[in-house]
């Protein structure tokens, strides 16, 4: 069984967690079959924008426990090693925009994947949850970096110590969420603001990625020196000479992501 459906839709690659029925939880199958569908679409340069969402009702219900707690399963340090640390490098180092579209609950490890995508897009009925408090557990996936980076260190330690939910418009306030739509236009809606993205120069995109991931990392003087080094290649790249062209020419400019 495919534990991750694929679809691309005009270069955008749309892919979907696929267990409906726990709620998309993560297995060791599907965890690994999520990585190697971003493998492959870092390589292929049709692909211009990826989304993720999940099947049902759910997002993503975090890790399947029946599997963590299995004394014949892979164990908690290679779920967290060989999964979700694997997950949350490629959504933050793969140079080209990946869009969460938040169907509906995101726990745990699944609230903390959408969180490190570039946009968040969330159904009205989304709920976004911190859950790992209430097994026993500290929170992974990068939750501990990203989150306190998103909406405040105060904010992010009381989500993660209480394990409240934040339902999809408490999440747009904490600055979680860009945008909200209704439930039955979700996945329609991130498609065509993913195809938009796509055809825009995703080459300057993915290194204003490169660059926010170091953004925390760098003194001011580092991160401006690495704007001017990026901006110089951005600058001889095939979208700069037809983006100004376009401008010049007063028409549509057709981005190559090049």
């Amino acid at each position: 069984m495919s534990f991750i459906l694929s679809e691309i839709k005009t270069n955008v690659l749309v892919l979907k967690l696929n267990r409906p029925d726990k709620f998309n939880s993560f297995n060791r199958e599907m965890a690994l079959q999520l990585i190697s569908e971003l493998d492959k679409a870092e390589k292929d340069k049709n692909i211009r924008a990826i989304v993720i969402t999940g099947e049902g009702k759910a997002f993503c219900a975090g890790q399947d426990l029946a599997e963590a707690t299995d004394p014949n399963g892979p164990g908690i340090e290679k779920i967290v090693d060989e999964h979700y640390n694997p997950i949350i490098l490629r959504i933050r180092n793969i140079e080209k925009p990946i869009i969460a579209a938040v169907n509906g609950v995101a726990a745990g490890a699944g609230a903390n994947i959408a969180l490190a995508c570039d946009i968040v897009f969330a159904a009205k009925s989304a709920s976004f949850i911190q859950a790992f408090s209430k097994i026993g557990l500290i929170p992974d996936s990068g939750g501990t970096y990203t989150l306190p980076r998103l909406i405040g260190f105060n904010m992010a330690s009381a989500l993660m110590i209480t394990g409240d939910k934040a339902t999809a418009e408490e999440a747009m306030q904490y600055g979680m969420v860009y945008k909200i739509f209704d439930d039955n236009a979700l996945l329609a809606q991130a498609t065509v603001n993913a195809q938009h993205v796509a055809s825009m120069p995703t080459q300057a995109i993915g290194l204003t990625k490169r660059l926010l991931n170091e953004t925390y990392n760098n003194t001011l003087s580092q991160q401006l020196n690495l704007e001017k080094d990026l901006q110089v290649k951005s600058a001889n790249s095939y979208d700069y000479k037809e983006g100004v062209s376009a401008f010049l020419e007063k028409r549509k400019p057709e981005f190559k992501g090049e």
